[in-house]
């Protein structure tokens, strides 16, 4: 019996704290006063009475009732049931002390306020109506003034009722006022009641979100309930918290929380709690709580909260019986929610059965909802009993939970759900209170015990399944309300509106006296008077069904037959000593493994023989049964769900073989290298398991029908004697899964949890002596089990190798150093001179192991309630054992390592080029499977090639590997993979896992990674020592990495004589030619030593001798924009050369010009007319226009340009000297090609200078400032002119090519808005999905410039740019293609048709002054810089070739969106199709100024010519090409490819391999306009990193010409070195024994004999001259070069070996007759299918051959031949003419795409106010620490972590992640735009006001023009950072003036004005060129009266600035608002 309450509280408003109307509450009574000694009293109970606050209210409220929940420090719940009424106060409103007034008040004052009263039961029993109908009486006897004492309803309440415990009888009593009430307990105590709590819940928010609540509750989530009802969230709380029974709740509960308590809701752990609604608006800031709106019936998941998913079919069977319920009568049907009841079901019936005439009760349907939860629960712990340990009975029982094995059986392994509910603290303790078998059980224990029967019947008959729900929901009502028969009871209640009666007097204050002195009456009544009760029935529970009952084991039997077949044989060929015959069906053994069953049956077949004595093996058995266990080990996981491990365990302590006399190994020491011995819960689990066996063996009876089996000794610590511990066939509770086929009877065995069960009933008839023995006997069990785990995870732990360290047998959380070993070990008291052993004598290995042992004893004695006594000796003998083990095996690994080697594949040879030699022969590796899925058999199918077993070798030019696969299946098939050294780009160690066809696998293993997209993951074998692998890895590094390119395989593997000059020492009176070292050289000619002819000498280029030397300055940032780019490997400057060192003029010797102009290059020049230099008219000629000037021949002013170059003819060589040091690097522009149709020019040059073109110049000394930049800006300007007027387009019209509408600049704007494109075919249809083009077209609400925008700045989901309809909302104000135009029209009226467009780089464009360039345009682009180049080549690699099998998050499209590599091709594709329109449609002239001018402007003119001429698209013209652009004009291929050491550290920058990218996507859509094939790209993309050429070698012509290779004839072979009349030129620098081999002789010869880079499909005059391809992405592909590989031969592009190993292939493979086959099995990973596949062509060339051979005719060549061929030209005029309209379409489409997307990237670089902000308007970001969660406006996500920082744009508030950083779009908001129409014209126009402007400011005229300031707009209010007046101090010793000073964010500008209400601007100072702003002092000549620390000083490139403030706060924060600009 218990007391219904345990203390009355009256609580009023404390007056004496009130604060207008706001104050605290306060106790004014409680019964009784002192506290109870099994419930003390519990504070700040006040608080929870009024949550929201205590406050004073206007009006009289009615009565109000809720019950609040209070938990305690022990985890009890405490019922406050509170009812609150109100109490008239008079106040008479005066001002506070401190001021404040009423009108700062929370409430408005009368004279007449209202203050709330509580009358609070606090109770530990949870009947809520009982407690409701008490107060209310008490209130009720006040308020209507009931003839009744307060004091006997008080006192009555909490001495004389007392409540009887569940199971009990009615109680009904009466308080005292008339009353009559009956109280029933529940039947059972667990079983909670809900009376109508979950179908409220149910109606409030529907059947999915309860369903989500329900899931978050039980994975520990955070749940927060909000409504306008204190009452709603008692029951929303309750019902979720009874929704999970039978489990319970156990972290925080607080149904109804206060305001002031409200941080509580930030604690890290899970809660329920609720809140007020008003407090709503404050869950925001709650990241990760899930927020319930009751009211609103809606449920709010942060995205940061992944709830699982529930399991299946649990949850789709409680959905379906939630649909069977009528709901409609709970739950709320929407439309906008798919909430599930019967009207749905009978929604279509023709004929719908009558509604009931009484709909069922609330409380009916509340029951029904709760039993479908609890068949949930049953149903998904279904054999939870099954996976129950005995650890202890006596004195109490001790059961833990095997999950392993509970999830195994049920195979939720993954089941997220599962796992969490299993893990969770609510689970805990119903193992803790359910486990135990004998006890009183409830509803759960009946529905857990006939759940598997009743799914059965009603999946027979599914009618039963309602009944069944309704026959428990009976249960759950008769629990709740046992007595049949109703009470009628009366509770007296308040007369209606008594409440609100005017005239009512206060609540009196009780008699104490009276209310204790009937409150010890009632108690000692209760003595006396007490009522028998029944005990609660204890019984054995019921088991329920088997969890291997649950599995249709026949189906498993039926399916693993034949498995087991051959498993068995297997298993028995090698016990019976047949080791062939093993070994012939052990692969499928293997490939069984992977079954469960089939594991599981190999440990019992392995325990069949131990038992039959066969434990000792042969060393091929010992072998074959290690790799069988190892096998099993690695297909199953380190949870060991199956009992794998925990069945290998005695298995792998019992088997060994001999190694010699006294020394035998054991299969523990071959089966460690798995991660389930470094799971701790696993050894728990295990020991355990063992300890219940145990415990069965003490308590089982001792006769034959229980007898368990025979009982050994298992408490040694050998692991020879472990036989007893074989018995696996035992689940967790000791019932036989599977009995042994063998035994000679079939035993009965009594459970473990059947033992427990019977002992525990008989436990109170025992003795106290036997109670004592049975207690001594359960410990010392443990005790002694605990010894023998500790001995075998001592076996399992220790390596057999004890030097190695255990990184990789040690979990996470152990340390190896040194420190933190002694620290544990002293910590642990595992060592003390007891032990025996000192601890200096324990390693590093030991020290871990000891530190992982004890802590495992720790854990499971303590909790198994094992003696101090026992646990310290377990301390004070595991380092002993330890120490043991160790010395034990140090001779087992001697010896096994003297054991002779097992027979090992041949080592094979591998495959050799001319001049290629091996540095360290053969090495025997495995080459295991990486990432890639390809050779690994499985989904992609094929033999399983890899892991392949065979020899890695190391030449002077490539990694080698070549060996055979591990699978004997495959073994007959060769494995090549190779790559050349220079490719490698990383190499690291890796750690191994167990590998299957691989017996010892080492722990680590070397990757190494090639930028040809070759990866090779080896692991090296025992065989080979540490110091051959180090050596390897030194050797492989220095070949990567020479110190000069003469060292490559290039110059050093043709020619294998003596060493190289330059690796010689220097010796005595030796010629100039011995001199090889550049620093010599130089030396030697500055020095005056005599130039001596050298008898064999290169071409080499004369040069004039210069007086002076020309200086260049460089690049501050690099060429890349990186900081730390090393300098280049032959050259300290690219732009610096010392003139002198060459000593005569070329001029004076035509044939070195004669000679150069025969390079292909040149020879290009020649081709397109712009003559010759060797000519000496070409300067006279007045019509030609330019001429090849020599002014670089002798590299003076670019060292990285060639030697001659085309320039207007009219041009001096002096003025280009001097204008050419406006670009960086001194690489002014050039032509480069010339339209033969337009005569428009492509010319080419670097970026101009930064400091505004001329900044540089300040630091020559030849020349002063300022005449030096007029001259060269004179110059600049003039040749500038000369470009123009060569341009026809400047001074006449031409006719265009086609006739269309899109022929001009206009139509090319208006293309854009007019919907005039025709219908396309299949092509065009392909495309348009990605681009949108003909959609927005056709769609007139849609933006046609919807492309135009920066790649980089677009979102990585996007192929597209943002359009303008998202980006700007003010586009849409008026909506329709008529404010698009009239944008359009704005924006472009600056873009016209000029002779010249210069295409560069932003930062670069915004200083040139466009009218001294008249003619010309200067259009701002975006590119890629190399870093970026850099950065996505790592992450392409990473996704075409990773080192790991890729997961569904990190799929293989998706890496490769990630890395943005196609938005670099699409970007260069883009750039280059501008330049093709601009200049073929156009007719203007086109100059590429990007960077350094030698990266992206090699690219995108590279490709422009290449669309435009179909010259280049032929070989010898893409030899030219390649030659002119990318060699003649110096990009750094030695840099960028890293080819020597210095250049090791920049990174491998993919330029070129970019651009060979760019042109296989091209020859993809036009492969008929190619004369090269595919395999012609891929060959140049893996030999132009290979260094197996010396073509692309060195970084500009200056360095080839100081190589002595540069005037190297075509066929390097036939020079003749000793030609004396070439003996003119200079000495080479570099002198070596062979000059290297170009890569165009290679091809030209393999071309002239064989057709590998023909494309026979090659028509040129069927193409147009200019090709148009798309660039959108759904039309670029991956190269096919990024992955594939040819493991049958290695790499195709080595020609040579490839045809010797095909032809050594096809010579093994022939027939019985001897014959070659004719049949070819070719796989797709093995084989190249390129060279495999027939080809017609190529196979009739082949017997056109042979009959020639045959008829003895002359062979002729076969491109003679394919030349000679005609074409049908009759059928292709018919095929031409019926597919001329169509073709007619794709052109005029292709086209208009074209020049879209040059309008594009016009119109963006020329776009005026807002469009520029939504294009180029970068944020400008810097890091912010957020206090309260934001989200991240690119990604979405939370911006919240345990330092709460990310990035926030200082203009317009943009906040994201630093990760996405780099994608988010320029379109910074901060960028206003005067409203006024007016001015748009105006600002368009230069503005007229530019003479007002200082010599320190800049005009404001090109580029986007935006609004000035104006005081009176809000816009520029918005860009305003700060503003005020400023005394400035005028320049040339002018006064002090007073001006209005702006600091604009948005132009980056302190503009000033006369006054603030000035609007004319006067003067503006450039933020970008401020260097420092600073306090100063002692200004001379400063203003009277001033403050001496308010001047501050700012330096700007110009000028320095002085500033007075009016004070010197004013002026600091002045100096911090500019500090935050520069």
């Amino acid at each position: 019996m218990s007391r219904l309450a345990d203390y009355f509280i009256v609580i009023g408003y404390d007056h004496d704290k009130d604060r207008n109307g706001s104050s605290e509450g306060r106790i004014i009574q409680r019964f009784p006063e002192t506290d109870w000694e099994s419930c003390p009293f519990t504070q700040s109970i006040e608080l929870f009475c009024r949550p929201i606050g205590w406050t004073l209210s206007a009006q009289r409220q009615p009565p109000e009732f809720f019950v609040a929940v209070l938990t305690d420090i022990d985890a009890d719940r405490h019922y406050l049931s509170v009812l609150t009424f109100s109490e008239s106060v008079a106040i008479s409103p005066t001002k506070s002390d401190d001021g404040d007034s009423e009108e700062d008040s929370a409430v408005t004052i009368h004279s007449l306020m209202y203050s709330p009263k509580c009358l609070v039961l606090v109770s530990r029993l949870d009947y809520f109506e009982t407690f409701k109908n008490c107060l209310g009486i008490i209130y009720t006897a006040y308020v209507d003034k009931l003839d009744v004492q307060l004091e006997a309803l008080v006192g009555n309440i909490l001495g004389c009722v007392q409540v009887p415990p569940p199971g009990g009888p009615q109680v009904r009593f009466s308080i005292g006022a008339g009353d009559r009430q009956a109280l029933q307990p529940p039947v059972s105590g667990t079983v909670p009641s809900s009376h109508s709590a979950t179908a409220l819940l149910f109606q409030q928010l529907g059947i999915q979100n309860v369903l989500t609540l329900f899931c978050a509750a039980l994975t520990d989530h955070k749940i927060l309930f909000h409504s306008q009802s204190y009452s709603r969230l008692t029951d929303a709380c309750q019902a979720i918290n009874i929704l999970q029974y039978p489990l319970k709740y156990s972290y925080v509960y607080v149904p109804i929380l206060p305001a002031p308590l409200y941080e509580v809701l930030n604690t890290p752990t899970p809660f329920i709690a609720g809140v007020h609604s008003s407090l709503a608006d404050d869950t925001a800031d709650l990241v990760d709580v899930i927020v319930v709106d009751l009211d609103g019936g809606s449920v709010h998941i942060p995205e940061c909260v992944n709830l699982p998913t529930l399991p299946e079919p649990m949850v789709s069977r409680a959905k379906k019986a939630l649909t069977m319920i009528d709901i409609s009568s709970i739950s709320t049907c929407t439309w906008s929610e798919m909430v599930m009841n019967a009207d749905l079901l009978m929604a279509d019936y023709a004929f719908p059965p009558p509604s009931p005439k009484k709909p069922p009760s609330l409380e009916q349907k509340d029951k029904e909802i709760r039993a479908i939860f609890i068949r949930f629960f049953a149903e998904l712990l279904t054999g939870y009993r099954s996976c129950l340990t005995v650890i202890r009975i006596h004195p109490e029982p001790f059961i833990t939970f095997h999950k392993a094995n509970f999830l195994g059986h049920r195979g939720m392994v993954d089941a997220e759900f599962v796992v969490r509910v299993l893990e969770g603290m609510g689970f805990g303790t119903f193992v803790a209170e359910r486990g135990n078998p004998y006890r009183a059980c409830d509803i759960f224990d009946e529905v857990y015990a006939n759940i598997h029967d009743q799914l059965t019947v009603e999946s027979a008959d599914p009618d039963k399944f309602m009944e069944h729900i309704k026959d428990l929901a009976k249960q759950l009502h008769t629990n709740e309300s046992p007595n049949p028969q109703p009470y009628v009871q009366k509770v007296p209640k308040p007369t209606e509106g008594a409440y609100n009666r005017i005239h009512q007097t206060p609540f009196p204050i009780l008699d104490s006296e009276n209310v204790h002195k009937i409150l010890r009456e009632g108690i000692e009544k209760q003595n006396i008077n007490k009522i028998p009760l029944r005990p609660h029935q204890v019984r054995i529970v019921p088991m329920g069904t088997p969890i291997t009952a649950l599995v249709d084991r026949q189906r498993i039997v039926d399916n693993n037959a034949r498995r087991l077949e051959v498993l068995r044989n297997c298993i028995n060929f090698v016990f019976d000593n047949k080791i062939s015959d093993a070994r012939i069906i052990f692969p499928a053994v293997l490939r069984a493994l992977k079954s469960r069953v089939a594991r599981l049956a190999l440990t019992q077949e392995l325990s069949y023989h131990i038992r039959s004595n066969r434990a000792v093996l042969e060393h091929q058995q010992f072998d074959l049964v290690v790799k069988l266990l190892n096998c099993c080990l690695q297909n199953d996981s380190s949870m060991d769900e199956n009992g794998v491990a925990a069945a290998i365990l005695p298995l792998a302590t019992t088997f060994y073989r001999r190694l010699c006399t006294g020394i035998i190994q054991f299969a523990y020491t071959c089966v460690q290298e798995h991660a389930v011995w470094q799971n701790m819960q696993f050894w728990e689990a295990a020991f355990y398991l063992d300890v219940q066996k145990q415990i069965q063996q003490l308590y089982a009876p001792h006769f034959e029908e229980n007898h368990v089996g025979d009982k050994r000794d298992s408490f040694q610590s050998s692991p020879t004697h472990k036989n007893s511990e074989l018995n696996v066939s035992k689940n967790c509770n000791g019932q036989s899964v599977t009995q042994e086929k063998r035994s000679s009877y079939r035993a009965r065995e009594m459970g473990a949890l059947e033992i427990a069960a019977e002992q525990l009933r008989t436990w109170p008839t025992l003795s106290e002596e036997k109670k004592a023995e049975m207690i001594s006997n359960e410990e010392s069990t443990v005790y002694s089990q605990a010894i023998h785990y500790a001995n075998r995870m001592v076996y399992m732990r220790v390596p057999l190798e004890t030097q190695k360290t255990m990184k990789a047998l040690s979990p996470d959380w152990e340390s190896t150093s040194n420190s933190n070993i002694a620290s544990s070990l002293a910590d642990s008291e595992s060592i003390d001179a007891e032990s025996g052993y000192d601890e200096m004598e324990i390693c590093d290995v030991g020290a871990s192991v000891i530190k992982f042992v004890t802590r495992f004893v720790d854990k499971v004695c303590n909790d198994s309630r094992v003696t101090q006594e026992h646990i310290k000796s377990l301390h004070q003998m595991i380092p002993g054992v330890v120490a043991m083990h160790i010395e034990t095996l140090e001779a087992v690994n001697r010896e096994s390592k003297r054991l002779p080697p097992i027979q090992k594949p041949k080592i094979l040879k591998p495959t050799l080029l001319p001049g290629e030699e091996v540095v360290i022969d053969g090495l025997r590796v495995y080459l295991l499977p990486d990432g890639r899925e390809e050779g690994l058999g499985g989904n992609m199918g094929g033999p399983t090639l890899l892991p392949a077993e065979g020899a890695i070798s190391l030449t002077n030019y490539r990694i080698i590997f070549k060996g055979t696969p591990c699978d004997p299946l495959a073994c007959e098939q060769i494995v090549i993979r190779s790559f050349p050294i220079s490719t490698l780009t990383k190499e690291k160690l890796v750690k191994l896992q167990y590998t299957p066809h691989i017996d010892q696998l080492p722990k680590e293993g070397l990757q190494l990674r090639a930028c040809i997209f070759q990866l090779m993951k080896i692991a090296f074998d025992e065989e080979v020592s540490p110091d051959d692998v180090e050596a390897f890895r030194k050797l492989s590094t220095k070949y990567r990495s020479p110190t000069t390119v003469f060292m490559t395989f290039a110059f050093a593997g043709q020619a294998v004589t003596q060493p190289s000059a330059m690796l010689k020492p220097i010796e005595k009176n030796a010629s100039l030619k011995n001199f090889a070292k550049k620093t010599i050289m130089r030396t030697a000619r500055k020095a005056g030593i005599a130039k001596q002819k050298a008898p064999k000498r290169k071409y080499v280029l004369p040069t004039p001798p210069m007086s002076r030397r020309s200086m260049s300055p460089r690049s501050s940032a690099g060429s890349d924009s990186e900081s730390d780019r090393p300098a280049s490997e032959a050259l300290d400057d690219l732009s610096i050369i010392d003139e002198g060192e060459f000593g005569r003029s070329w001029l004076s010797d035509p044939k070195v010009i004669e000679k150069l102009m025969e390079r292909p290059g040149y020879q290009d020049y020649i081709r397109q007319g712009f003559g010759d230099p060797s000519d000496g008219t070409a300067r006279g000629k007045s019509t030609e226009q330019f001429r090849v000037s020599t002014i670089n021949s002798n590299f003076s002013v670019s060292k990285s340009y060639p030697a001659l170059l085309v320039v207007p003819a009219n041009f001096p060589d002096d003025s280009i000297r001097k204008f050419a040091r406006t670009h960086r690097q001194y690489r002014f522009p050039v032509v480069t090609w010339r339209h033969p149709r337009t005569k428009a020019l492509l010319l080419r040059a670097s970026g101009f200078h930064g400091r505004g073109l001329m900044g540089m110049l300040k630091s020559d000394p030849t020349t002063g400032t300022s005449t030096g930049e007029i001259s060269a800006t004179l110059h600049q300007e003039r040749y500038f002119s000369c470009i123009v007027s060569a341009t026809p387009n400047s001074t006449k019209s031409y006719k265009p090519s086609y006739s269309d509408s899109l022929t001009s600049l206009d139509s090319l704007m208006l293309s854009g808005v007019q919907d005039i494109l025709p219908e396309t075919p299949e092509v065009v249809r392909r495309s348009h999905p990605a681009t949108g083009s003909l959609r927005n077209i056709n769609n007139p609400k849609s933006s046609s410039f919807s492309r135009i925008g920066s790649i980089r700045e677009k979102p990585r989901g996007n192929s597209n740019s943002a359009t303008l309809d998202h980006l700007s909302p003010a586009l849409h104000q008026n909506g329709g293609v008529h404010d698009r135009a009239d944008l359009l029209h704005t924006s472009v009226q600056g873009l016209k048709r000029v002779a010249l467009y210069v295409l560069g780089e932003k930062t670069q464009m915004k200083g040139i002054k466009v009218e001294s360039f008249p003619k010309c345009d200067f259009i701002p682009v975006d590119f890629f810089e190399v870093r970026h180049v850099k950065a996505s080549f790592k992450k392409l690699m990473r996704a075409c070739v990773p080192s790991a099998p890729l997961t569904q998050e990190t799929g293989f499209l998706k890496l490769v969106e990630e890395s943005e590599w196609l938005l670099q091709v699409q970007n260069i594709m883009q750039l280059a199709g501008a330049t093709v329109d601009l200049l073929d449609v156009q007719g203007s002239s086109v100059m590429i100024c990007l960077e350094d001018g030698w990266d992206c402007t090699t690219q995108v003119v590279s490709v422009s010519q290449l669309l435009l001429d179909p010259y280049y698209r032929t070989i010898e013209g893409f030899k030219c090409l390649v030659e002119k652009e990318w060699l003649s004009f110096g990009h750094r291929f030695t840099h960028r490819s890293n080819q020597t050491v210095a250049n090791q550290a920049s990174g491998f920058a993919p330029m070129f391999l970019q651009f060979l990218d760019v042109v296989h996507q091209i020859h993809h859509q036009f492969p008929l306009s190619f004369e090269f094939n595919q395999f012609f790209l891929r060959f140049i993309a893996y030999h132009y990193v290979s260094n197996r050429f010396r073509t692309f070698m060195m970084d500009n012509e200056y360095e080839r010409v100081e190589a002595g290779w540069l005037m190297d004839d075509r066929r390097s072979s036939k020079i003749n070195h000793d030609q004396s009349d070439l003996d003119g030129g200079f000495v080479p620098r570099y002198q070596q024994s062979s000059q290297g081999l170009s890569i165009w002789d290679y091809i030209e010869k393999h071309h002239r004999k064989s057709t590998v880079f023909m494309n026979f499909l090659y028509s040129p005059t069927d193409q147009d001259s200019v090709l148009r391809p798309y660039s959108n992405l759904s039309n670029l592909r991956i190269w096919d070069f990024y992955l594939t590989e040819d493991l049958a031969h290695g790499p195709a592009y080595e020609i040579e070996t490839t045809n010797k190993e095909i032809q050594i292939s096809e010579e093994e493979k022939t027939d019985s007759s001897g014959q070659p086959l004719l049949r070819k099995m070719v796989n797709g990973c093995y084989d190249n299918v390129s060279i495999q596949l027939p080809n017609v062509f190529r196979q009739m060339l082949l017997e056109l051959h042979k009959l020639e051979t045959d008829l003895g005719h002359f062979q002729q060549k076969w491109k003679t031949v394919w030349d000679r061929l005609e074409l049908p030209t009759g059928q292709r005029e018919t095929i031409h003419r019926n597919f001329s309209f169509n073709t007619q379409i794709v052109k005029s489409h292709g086209r208009s795409i074209h020049k879209r997307s040059t309008l594009e990237i016009l119109v963006k670089g020329k776009m005026l106010g807002e469009a520029a902000k939504m294009f180029s308007q970068p944020h400008r970001f810097e890091k912010y620490t957020y206090t309260t969660p934001a989200y991240c406006d690119y990604c979405g996500q939370v911006l919240w972590g345990l330092l709460k920082t990310g990035m926030h744009c200082t203009d317009c508030g943009y906040n994201c992640h630093e990760k996405c950083l780099s994608h988010v779009p320029k379109n910074c908001t901060k960028l206003k735009l005067v409203p006024d129409s007016s001015n748009s014209s105006a600002n368009v126009s230069r503005s007229s006001d530019t003479s007002t402007l200082k010599s320190e400011e800049l005009p404001v005229d090109t580029g986007p023009t935006y609004a000035t300031y104006t005081p009176t707009t809000t816009n520029t209010e918005q860009s305003c950072l700060h503003k005020g007046y400023l005394y400035k101090r005028g320049a040339l010793l002018k006064g002090w003036k007073q001006r209005w000073f702006v600091l604009d964010a948005t132009k980056h500008q302190l503009r000033y004005y006369d006054s603030e209400e000035d609007t004319n601007c006067k003067g503006f100072i450039e933020l970008f060129d401020v260097q420092s702003v600073q306090p100063i002092r002692n200004v001379q000549g400063a203003p009277k009266k001033s403050d001496e620390n308010a001047f501050f000083e700012l330096k700007t490139n110009r000028r320095i600035y002085n500033f007075l403030a009016a004070d010197s706060k004013t002026a600091q924060t002045w100096i911090d608002r500019i500090h935050s600009f520069i």
